[in-house]
């Protein structure tokens, strides 16, 4: 079993149902500063995607020797990725890319094997020590990013009394 490939589709299952639930509410409610540290709904689900955006950034050297994985990769280099308080327009735009973003992920999770697991990835999130870490424990810091912010969303949909339930990884994934 891929069980990166398992947490890609369960990131992407998992914001396909918020960007779906946050589409039906206003584009006022969506961009209301909701106190958290990122404000809005939207904000919110942004840095997810943002931060997915990175996260795949950063895994390009360890992957530069798997072909599939680096073409997964480049299909998002150019991705333009809205900023600040949302039009309506804007949040459309959101949501293709959104798409494209999670459908790299897949792709790229679809890709790797085992051996790519173990291939460094560089940081400096702890002042230089490490200086990097293995490409698997990046991806599992992906998935427990995305998480925690889905989990920010899910509280604020709660508070409004706003049905959501997207948190169990679908055994179709496996």
């Amino acid at each position: 079993m891929n069980i990166e490939l398992m947490y890609a589709k369960y990131n992407q299952a998992g914001n396909q149902t918020i960007y779906h639930i946050l589409s039906k509410l206003s584009n006022d409610d969506r961009e209301k500063d909701r106190g958290s540290f990122y404000g809005s709904l939207s904000g919110m689900l942004l840095h997810i995607m943002g931060g997915t955006f990175y996260f795949l950034s950063m895994y390009k050297e360890a992957l530069k020797n798997n072909d599939a994985a680096i073409k997964a990769l480049v299909s998002i280099e150019n991705l333009s990725l809205p900023e600040g308080n949302l039009s309506s327009a804007q949040w459309k735009e959101t949501g293709t890319a959104l798409d494209a973003i999670d459908a790299a992920y897949v792709k790229m999770a679809e890709a790797i094997g085992d051996s790519d697991l173990k291939n460094p990835v560089k940081i400096d999130w702890y002042g230089g020590n490490p200086a990097e870490v293995p490409l698997q424990f990046m991806l599992h810091q992906l998935v427990v990013h995305n998480t925690h912010h889905r989990g920010q969303i899910s509280q604020i949909l709660d508070s409004l009394k706003i049905d959501n339930d997207y948190s169990g990884i679908n055994v179709a994934f496996m």
